[in-house]
């Protein structure tokens, strides 16, 4: 998890670079859900806080990744109550520089549409989205509600990713239609098993 949160944060250092030109005094909103997505995200959070960016932390769960909720608090993010009305999340969004969406993973069983309060936060930050200055949506791992497998998109409720920060390789739905068109720029960060996933590869070559 360091090392996926400290890539997370370097690709999220630079675009509030290249939109701020520095990290600090920018504004973070992190959507974080209670896996390890969440806690990636979480963790990142922490860093860009220590780097002086105002984070803000949405939960869509009612419990939270244990360390990386403490991380980022104690680097001073606020964390805000998960009954939190919709048009107070849109006016959260709108003010937020880059969004970084933690709300699930590729541990999701079943179909991958996001329910209940993950799907009415991103329902009430979709819309910000389609103003002309708009944050920044950066997908922990994959944009939440697709298919890791098959790119399947079944429900609407999924935030566009300018870029898709993934851990360990490149999982096959971020490459497939429909979610290909939402997952951006995909980034691999190297958490150490890419040896072993080359591999595994080999082996079924031959």
């Amino acid at each position: 998890m360091e090392r996926a949160a400290a890539g997370l944060a370097a690709e999220a250092a630079t675009l509030l670079g290249e939109r701020r030109g520095a990290v600090a005094g920018t504004r973070v909103l992190v959507l974080a859900g209670a896996g390890n997505n969440g806690g990636d995200a979480l963790h990142a959070g922490a860093l860009l806080a220590a780097q002086g960016a105002r984070v803000s932390i949405v939960p869509t769960a009612p419990r939270l990744h244990v360390a990386g909720l403490a991380a980022a608090l104690a680097a001073g993010a606020r964390l805000f109550p998960l009954e939190e009305p919709g048009p107070a999340l849109a006016e959260r969004a709108r003010k937020s520089d880059l969004i970084l969406d933690g709300i699930l993973g590729t541990g999701t069983s079943g179909s991958s549409a996001l329910r209940g309060r993950a799907r009415e936060v991103v329902a009430a930050i979709l819309p910000v989205l389609g103003a002309r200055v708009a944050p920044v949506v950066v997908a922990v791992d994959l944009p939440s509600g697709i298919g890791v497998d098959d790119g399947a998109v079944p429900d609407a409720a999924v935030l566009p990713a300018r870029v898709t920060v993934t851990f360990g390789g490149c999982k096959a739905g971020l490459v497939r239609e429909p979610a290909a068109g939402l997952a951006g720029r995909v980034i691999v960060v190297d958490i150490g098993i890419c040896a072993e996933l080359e591999r595994i590869a080999a082996r079924d070559r031959g």
